[in-house]
């Protein structure tokens, strides 16, 4: 919820992606933070506190390997082994 999503602004994330639903869509609305979620919810998650960092993680037919690059839109996104938004920034077709 708003809660993890204000950690990640704090910690300068510019996104997160979520296999998930989210909730306080509204409040992170408001945030200088991109997210793509499957959709939201109103119910409230239960910590466990056993997550698992610096591991490749898979689901919607990609894996996602730390130290990849994620670029998304309203449409969708892209992952890659380069910094994309850097290559196309120097790309454009004004």
């Amino acid at each position: 919820g708003d809660q993890i999503a204000l950690c990640a602004v704090k910690n300068g994330w510019r996104g997160i992606v979520v296999n998930g639903c989210i909730r306080d869509s509204k409040e992170i609305g408001t945030m200088n933070l991109g997210v793509k979620a499957l959709g939201t919810t109103p119910r409230k998650t239960k910590r466990r506190n056993n997550g698992i960092r610096g591991i490749p993680v898979q689901f919607a037919g990609i894996t996602f390997v730390p130290g990849d690059y994620i670029v998304a839109d309203e449409d969708g996104i892209v992952v890659g082994k380069i910094d994309l938004f850097e290559e196309i920034e120097g790309d454009r077709c004004d």
